[in-house]
């Protein structure tokens, strides 16, 4: 069972970098560390989006306070909404 969500998970960040890359491919796409996302967290223009499955976000324990929730398959109905003078952070795990 374990296995299965950690390649559910996988697919849904896979998904999720696929889409963003399409969709700022002229902007390019940065991956940070989790270290470098706590130096940034707290600054303006940052918008922190959670992708994770509906399982793995109710059954985890960790949320990054202030993050927006959305589905990673509905990534073509959310993206819009967001401005691109933000810089904005996908989280998956």
């Amino acid at each position: 069972m374990r296995l299965s969500n950690f390649k559910s998970c996988l697919l849904t960040c896979l998904i999720v970098i696929f889409a963003a890359s399409l969709v700022g491919a002229q902007q390019g796409i940065t991956i940070i560390s989790s270290d470098q996302l706590k130096e940034e967290i707290t600054k303006p223009g940052l918008v922190v989006i959670d992708v994770r499955t509906n399982h793995d976000w109710d059954s985890s324990q960790y949320k990054i306070q202030g993050a927006q929730r959305q589905l990673a398959a509905e990534v073509k109905e959310w993206m819009g909404k967001y401005s691109k003078d933000k810089n904005i952070v996908l989280y998956c795990a």
